[in-house]
């Protein structure tokens, strides 16, 4: 698996995307159409962002549950704007122990449902509230088209869905896990994201308010990375989740969900590999380092098995290792193999170096010599530590530059026409569905979402000149 056999980015990117996903081992396809079989070095990659997210959710309060599977069709009936906007994606069950079902099965695509059928059990009293729960599970979406990853008919990911008493509540809770995902794709992914709602159009279908995280891709596609939804007391009422309130009176909850999903490791893929492969974060990598021995003889062997054994010491316990020890394999065949693979640091180990008691630090972020520095064995932990976090913050400002390089602010629909298909155009819109809909239609782009960062102020919508008081990020997406 050599970096010659990637197809460029520049040449054909979703063909180099594919490359890089089945080259590094991070997945390949199963025999069911449109889904994946996530291979160990893949799946160690999602571990690591679902523990970074688990901490995340458990420091803000929330507790893990598991629903089922499968949900019963009418619980999806009961919310109408729900089963409408999922009746296209769903895996229904008909048959089950060889007889035909009473009423059919659908195979979970989301579990606001389930979970609200349960909630309406469990929540009695205002003493009951909030309830904070978030589930690890797998969905089935019947997706006519596939990308490992990005877009799979199965797939995981973590569902948290929240009751409250009052509206305030769960507003702040919407937000509060919007902010939870937008420091985890910064501080764990190196991944900049814009944080906003999405528009009436492609808001989360049973939804009041969705909100959303939206990354540039390496080819200036928008990837939606997490969203955080308010869904008022649609699905309280639904399945009448009531409770006795302070007075004693009865009232419908208010109630929340938000999600992120294996499509982040998409996003990974897409924000920071190159053509010699992935580039991983070092909160996220499997290995945060691995150690590649150089020898010629056996005598320079025991002398620099020796070093290695050393530096294991050192860095054990803190930094994710991995020693390459290989005989049948060449340094330059190990350099490459690794360097798909998008470990973060590389620390090679020859004769010379241990004559000088140093080693040779090479930044998978840096690739060739300018990344590479030596480093004395004494503190070697110190310095390890320093250049990982070097690592993740030139990641970031990387990909922040990328994306302030790729986004306009246009005036009006032919300079919106030219910044989507550069990248984001950020431009004002007066939040007319006909506007959004001729700019779709017209561009291939979307409104991404509505910035909660808003510059005051107003300005003639790009699409049909009128008043605007907001403006919205366009881009096509995947």
């Amino acid at each position: 698996m050599m970096a010659s056999k990637v197809t460029p980015q520049s040449e054909d990117y979703s063909r180099w995307y594919t490359d890089i996903v089945q080259m590094a081992d991070l997945a390949d396809y199963s025999p069911v159409r449109g889904c994946m079989v996530i291979k160990p070095y893949g799946y160690t990659l999602w571990e690591h962002i679902r523990d970074g997210l688990d901490r995340r959710f458990k420091a803000t309060g929330h507790v893990n549950a598991y629903f089922p599977l499968f949900i019963p069709m009418s619980f999806l009936q009961k919310e109408a704007e729900h089963v409408e906007g999922f009746s296209p994606e769903l895996a229904v069950v008909t048959v089950g122990g060889g007889k035909e079902l009473e009423e059919p099965l659908v195979v979970r695509p989301t579990s606001e449902t389930i979970i609200g059928h349960m909630y309406a059990k469990w929540i009695q009293s205002y003493r009951d509230l909030p309830l904070l729960i978030n589930q690890w599970a797998n969905v089935v979406r019947w997706e006519m088209r596939t990308r490992l990853f990005l877009r799979t008919t199965e797939f995981l990911w973590q569902e948290g869905h929240t009751a409250h008493a009052t509206e305030a509540e769960a507003r702040e809770e919407t937000l509060r896990m919007l902010g939870v995902y937008t420091d985890f794709a910064v501080n764990d992914a190196a991944i900049p994201v814009l944080e906003g709602r999405k528009s009436e159009t492609e808001k989360f279908a049973g939804a009041v308010v969705s909100y959303t995280i939206e990354a540039m891709m390496g080819d200036r596609r928008a990837l939606q990375s997490g969203t955080s939804h308010f869904l008022g007391q649609n699905f309280a009422r639904a399945f009448d989740i009531t409770f006795s309130d302070e007075n004693n009176a009865l009232q419908h909850v208010w109630t929340t969900s938000w999600g992120v999903s294996t499509r982040m490791v998409g996003a990974v893929v897409m924000t920071h590999g190159d053509d010699q492969g992935l580039v991983l974060p070092p909160k996220l990598a499997p290995y945060q380092a691995v150690v590649v021995p150089i020898w010629r003889s056996d005598d320079e062997l025991s002398l620099v098995l020796e070093a290695v054994a050393q530096v294991k010491a050192a860095l054990e316990g803190s930094v994710r290792l991995k020693v390459d020890d290989r005989a049948e394999l060449s340094p330059g065949w190990k350099f490459n193999d690794w360097e798909m693979r998008g470990v973060p640091l590389r620390i090679e180990i020859g004769p010379r170096d241990v004559q000088n008691g140093q080693v040779m630090l090479a930044r998978r972020d840096r690739p060739g010599r300018e990344g590479k520095r030596t480093a004395p064995l004494a503190g070697l932990a110190s310095a390890v530590q320093d250049m990982l976090a070097a690592i993740h913050q030139n990641m970031y400002d990387r990909a922040l530059a990328f994306r302030e390089a790729h986004t306009t602010y246009p005036d009006d629909f032919e300079g919106l026409r030219e910044a989507v298909a550069d990248g984001f155009g950020v431009a004002w819109w007066c939040g007319s569905a006909a506007c959004e809909a001729k700019v779709k239609e017209e561009t291939g782009a979307t409104i991404r979402c509505i910035p909660l960062d808003q510059e005051s102020g107003h300005g003639p919508c790009a699409v049909c000149g009128e008043t605007s008081a907001e403006r919205a990020v366009f881009g096509r997406a995947y």
